[in-house]
């Protein structure tokens, strides 16, 4: 029998938890069903290309935990194909712990946020690293971004899912406020001429 690609996460261990407080049956459910994916959709895809940020989970040989955050410009985490996402890596604070720990093991995990959405994606993988490799690396770069990036890291989703949106707080990027605000302004330039036009028309009025 296939195992459910929720597996990669519902061990053996979390399917007894999920059994003794009764989500169990929910969740076998869900597996029955379809369950989680491996593909990457035409939905994911058009997430992703909206995304600015994202963090990085990675873990060393000792099983020890890191999390990095990842920002640049919309769309700078790319997808290769339907199993394959990559980003360009800059030179940071010459720190090397994400890159380490993909060299001892090269299990990792995307977090994606959409914080005025309210949406959040989990996406369950293997990443590695891959330098002196322009041909890999140059379609990951934006021409308009001025650093020079040293490397590659390419991640294999193994599988996915969405959470659901409790306790996102929204919150906003400068050019979706910018965007808000000036359509408040362009609204405000509009009701001023039409109050202006209506004032020098009272004042024009044989009755006025």
């Amino acid at each position: 029998m296939t195992r459910p690609v929720s597996d990669i996460a519902f061990t053996p261990t979390v399917k007894a938890l999920q059994v003794q407080h009764g989500s169990r049956d929910a969740y076998a459910r869900m597996e029955r069903e379809g369950g989680w994916e491996q593909a990457i959709t035409p939905e994911l895809e058009a997430f992703i290309a909206e995304r600015d940020s994202f963090y990085l989970g990675t873990a060393n040989a000792e099983g020890q935990p890191y999390i990095q955050h990842r920002g640049g410009p919309k769309g700078f985490l790319k997808v290769v194909d339907d199993r394959t996402l990559a980003f360009a890596d800059f030179r940071g604070n010459k720190q090397y712990i994400t890159i380490g720990a993909l060299a001892e093991n090269d299990k990792a995990f995307i977090f994606l946020m959409d914080y005025a959405g309210r949406n959040r994606i989990k996406i369950w993988g293997r990443a590695c690293v891959v330098e002196d490799d322009s041909a890999c690396i140059a379609p990951l770069v934006d021409p308009q971004y001025q650093g020079r990036p040293e490397r590659a890291i390419v991640f294999t989703v193994e599988a996915w899912d969405a959470n659901c949106p409790q306790h996102i707080t929204r919150r906003y990027t400068e050019d979706e406020i910018a965007a808000t605000l000036q359509s408040l302004r362009d609204r405000i330039t509009a009701l001023e001429v039409e109050n202006r036009t209506l004032r020098d028309a009272v004042a024009a009025s044989p009755l006025a």
